[in-house]
């Protein structure tokens, strides 16, 4: 009945019976709110609050708090707008009277002209004029309408007011105090520029008002405009408000721009938040649209689907496609990055690597070092050999011997693992880093970080010792090897390897005629190894010489026609993305088990999962084994 009652008042009188509801109405109508909703005249409807929070309010709503787009505008306000002029607008507060709204109005424009002209503040806060607008604003501030009051706010923080100046405080206190009652539109504004600022008590305590208002009226949110500020501005202040707006997000998914998808990415990315649901739709929509990306979208996506993880192979090609034609328009901060973060996602195409590659070629001179030791280390990771090589490497051994000394050891060491990877290494690269002085800082880190450094060490020595015959010496002792490697190379078998390796022990038929989970001193761990003689009959593995592990107990050499198998089981992230090449680091580990007179039996996760028994995996090892035999027979 009541919800009725209230229908039929506001045909008849309109909005003004809804400004004098009191608190036992309000709240009935609370309960009716949808059927109310679609009953008022449009006109009202635009005046009328939809949040759940203005319905609330118990006080009348005074023409103050109407929005300025429904008033009509005096001369005086057309000025303002129309002055394009500090001076003027100054001059023209002194030789006309203003009141509330026209002063918060002035101060408006002025902050505005200061912007688009990029002008400096200088001295208009301690100007006289200024000052007196300040004044009249402040002793007419109830009056001065919720639009010009919160852009008022904003304003006189930007013209660079400090934050304990009075009329400013007073300012803020009006608008923490009407928070209740301000439009959606301008609680956005508000958090747009004010939760980033709040450094005072004051200040945190509207933002955190201002938070609490903005989840409990999310559901006003109405455009992608306004999620992507939420999401950037807020969203990390609020669990639960970044739930809704992600709820917003895939709600507006088709709607948003390429920009605003690669804000929302990013926001995403700098909270670490691996949504998938919006993710796959936001790539989705990416997809489908027919625009192109700017280069710049391209690299801030290339860095957030990096940091994300996450992968989306259409997205990756449209983007590819995109920076091609616009490469040379890129700076050498953008390459770097881009190139970093493709790898991060293992993510290799060659036509944009190889653009990459001539780039940097073409540009040397706009690297830094730094810069070029990132491409360096990306093309590594990814086993990426440029077409032209040789220019490429020369540049960077050009750079590298001038500026090495420059780097901090982590960055050494990830530099000349990645010439190692590339088999582009040189003898004064590996008696810089072999050499006591520069290890035993690393040695002796005990950090979790620093763990992948001393493995990457380990790697660069068994470069320096099986595939650089001119090096020398010095080498790591092999004390430390035994020290450090057990420890570093520790890890849970993936369920692949303990199958592999119980299959390996079945292929044997004794304990004794095979190792499996074999710790190197090559920084490698074996999946299985085996010896087979001339026959292809596995032989006992305790008397025979095995320099490759930490204590051997055999003494006797290999016999003629005998061959040392390792058997190597590859997972899905040892591949590039929808590759079956392997990562840098993988082809790394091959390299250096072959030259330690290894031949190597292969186990891809992708032919494994096809054998369902027993039989099928002994006899798929078998058809590997005599392949091997038979290539290095062929050579």
């Amino acid at each position: 009945m009541a919800s009725q009652l209230v229908q039929r008042c506001s045909r008849q009188f309109g909005i003004s019976v809804v400004a004098h509801f009191t608190a036992p109405a309000c709240a009935v109508a609370i309960s009716s709110k949808k059927s109310f909703r679609r009953s008022l005249p449009l006109v009202a409807l635009s005046h009328v609050h939809t949040s759940i929070f203005s319905w609330h309010t118990d006080q009348p709503l005074f023409k103050g708090q109407t929005d300025s787009g429904h008033i009509k505008r005096t001369d005086k306000d057309l000025y303002i707008d129309s002055s394009s002029s500090i001076e003027e607008l100054l001059q023209y507060s002194t030789s006309h009277p203003l009141n509330g709204n026209q002063a918060a109005l002035l101060v408006n424009q002025l902050s505005r002209l200061v912007s688009n002209q990029k002008l400096d503040v200088g001295g208009i806060p301690q100007d006289d004029r200024f000052q007196q607008l300040l004044q009249i604003a402040n002793n007419e501030v109830a009056l001065i309408w919720n639009g010009n009051l919160v852009f008022l706010l904003r304003s006189l923080y930007f013209l660079g007011l400090n934050a304990a100046n009075k009329e400013l405080k007073s300012i803020q206190q009006e608008v923490h105090w009407r928070l209740r009652r301000l439009d959606f539109k301008h609680i956005v504004r508000l958090a747009d520029f004010f939760v980033p600022i709040a450094c005072t008590q004051e200040q945190q305590d509207l933002a955190s008002d201002l938070i609490k208002h903005l989840e409990l009226r999310w559901t006003e949110v109405d455009s992608t405009r306004t999620v992507v500020v939420l999401m950037m501005k807020v969203g990390n202040l609020s669990q639960s408000l970044m739930e809704k707006l992600e709820d917003k997000a895939l709600e507006f998914a088709e709607h948003f721009s390429p920009e605003d998808i690669c804000r929302v990415i990013l926001t995403l990315a700098a909270q670490k938040r691996r949504t998938i649901p919006v993710l796959r739709a936001l790539s989705y929509h990416l997809v489908q649209k027919q625009f192109g990306l700017s280069s710049r979208v391209v690299v801030d996506l290339a860095y957030a689907y990096g940091m994300l993880n996450f992968h989306q192979t259409q997205v990756f090609q449209k983007m590819a496609s995109d920076l091609l034609p616009r490469m040379p328009d890129l700076s050498s901060s953008d390459v770097s990055k881009c190139v970093r973060s493709f790898a991060y996602l293992k993510w290799l195409n060659l036509p944009l690597f190889e653009a990459f590659a001539q780039y940097t070629v073409d540009n040397a001179n706009k690297f830094n070092f730094l810069q070029l030791c990132n491409i360096v280390l990306a093309f590594a990771h990814l086993n990426f050999q440029p077409s032209q090589g040789e220019v490429f490497y020369e540049l960077v051994h050009q750079r590298a011997g001038a500026k090495l000394g420059n780097l901090n050891p982590q960055q050494v060491i990830d530099l000349v693992w990645s010439l190692c990877v590339l088999q582009q290494v040189k003898p004064s690269y590996l008696q810089k880093v072999l050499h006591s002085d520069f290890y035993s800082s690393v040695l002796g880190d005990t950090s979790r970080q620093m763990q992948s450094y001393k493995v990457k060490l380990m790697h660069i020595n068994s470069t320096a010792k099986l595939e650089c015959a001119e090096y020398k010496g010095p080498f790591l002792p092999m004390e430390m090897l035994i020290a450090e490697l057990p420890k570093l190379l520790e890890r849970k078998p993936s369920q692949l390897k303990m199958e592999l390796q119980e299959v390996i022990r079945g292929l044997a038929g004794s304990a004794d005629c095979c190792r499996t989970a074999v710790d190197t001193i090559y920084g490698w761990q074996i999946d299985g190894e085996m010896v087979l003689n001339s026959e292809n009959k596995p032989l006992l593995l305790k008397e025979l010489q095995a320099l490759h592990i930490f204590q051997s107990e055999g003494t006797q050499p290999l016999p003629a026609g005998a061959w040392r198998i390792a058997f190597l089981s590859w997972a899905f992230p040892n591949y590039c993305a929808r590759s079956k090449d392997l990562l840098g680091r993988f082809v790394l580990a091959r390299q250096h088990l072959k030259a330690a007179g290894f031949l190597i039996v292969d186990v891809p996760y992708y032919e494994w999962l096809d054998l369902k028994s027993e039989w099928q995996k002994t006899a798929f090892l078998k058809d590997k084994m005599g392949k091997a035999v038979a290539e290095e027979l062929a050579k």
